[in-house]
């Protein structure tokens, strides 16, 4: 892909004009908006975080990358507006895009996520207690938000919580707590709370809560105790009506476990496959399947009492790395 620039970008009423820096006079480049689709989120890149696309009607892509999900979320809506009013023949003209924002990576949250995590410079993983309850691997929300101010990451606290939030709708910072789940499911926009009250969790990491009464709380516990080896969507056959949808799958060893959950959501998982002595096999069909509905890069996965799953990876390669990472930990994990 190349490697992101930072650009200083405007949306005029049939473009959008880069700049190299802010005070320059003409722009370096246009993209012309006749004619042109937006995606958005764009899968292209994994590794990339909010990344939203242009393509022209000669089929050329450009690609950006906004720092938080709010930001582009107002970029893609002020476009999409634009190629509709051409499309209209109408002007387009909205005053505030003249404001603009540095679009492409002002900010790679994956990069800055790896700075919080590091051992010695980043956000101090602690055991936190609350209502009875003991959090292993946690921090408060108000330490994020003191980390990213010292670190220089933001200039304020406002700022610091657009990019605290923007690592939570990406799923690297996980709400612990009741209050930070609250805060997470909250109306419109999901919100990261300055808080030492709340909770928060590495996604990767080793968290686990203990204290709960019910014994089930406590199976399940131990169920994502386990380092995280693979994540990513795959789609899945349902057990019951064989229909196949989108998951996002998390891959844990030691207990060995693969958790499924509904990507829009993607806060309890929707179910989990014991992985220990399963078999894990590429197939070219599935017996019930119509041809039509899915074709190509199929696996299956029989576990130790016999039940079948039905996966889809979306490439040859992807397959293969699933296939075995699933093998790895159904022999290593317990």
């Amino acid at each position: 892909m190349g490697h992101m620039i930072i650009l200083w970008v405007v949306l005029s009423e049939d473009g959008v004009d880069f700049y190299k820096k802010k005070t320059d006079r003409s722009p370096k480049g246009m993209i012309p908006l006749k004619g042109a689709t937006l995606s958005s989120p764009c899968q292209d890149f994994v590794k990339r975080m909010l990344v939203f696309k242009i393509t022209t009607e000669k089929k050329q892509d450009h690609f950006f990358q906004a720092s938080y999900v709010e930001e582009r979320e107002l970029w893609v809506k002020d476009i999409k507006r634009a190629i509709t009013c051409i499309q209209g023949g109408k002007k387009f003209a909205r005053k505030s895009t003249r404001r603009s924002i540095r679009l492409p990576e002002t900010v790679n949250l994956a990069a800055l996520y790896t700075e919080m995590k590091n051992q010695d410079e980043g956000v101090k993983e602690l055991k936190l207690e609350q209502e009875n309850r003991v959090f292993n691997h946690c921090f408060t929300g108000a330490t994020v938000i003191d980390w990213l101010i010292s670190k220089e990451k933001a200039r304020n606290r406002p700022e610091a919580l657009m990019l605290a939030t923007g690592l939570m709708n990406e799923g690297f910072l996980q709400p612990a707590g009741d209050l930070s789940k609250e805060g997470a499911e909250s109306g419109e926009q999901a919100a990261f709370l300055d808080e030492t009250k709340a909770l928060y969790y590495f996604a990767d990491s080793g968290f686990f809560c203990e204290g709960y009464s019910s014994d089930e709380d406590v199976l399940l516990k131990e169920e994502f105790r386990g380092n995280i080896i693979k994540q990513g969507c795959l789609v899945k056959q349902g057990h019951r009506r064989k229909n196949w949808k989108v998951r996002k799958f998390i891959l844990r060893d030691d207990p060995a476990y693969i958790h499924y959950y509904d990507p829009a959501k993607a806060d309890d998982p929707l179910g989990s496959i014991h992985l220990r002595g399963a078999v894990v096999t590429a197939v070219d069909y599935v017996p019930d399947a119509k041809k039509k509905d899915i074709d190509g890069n199929l696996f299956e996965i029989i576990t130790a009492d016999e039940t079948h799953y039905f996966l889809q990876a979306a490439t040859d390669q992807e397959r293969k790395e699933w296939i075995k990472a699933i093998q790895m930990v159904s022999k290593s994990g317990k």
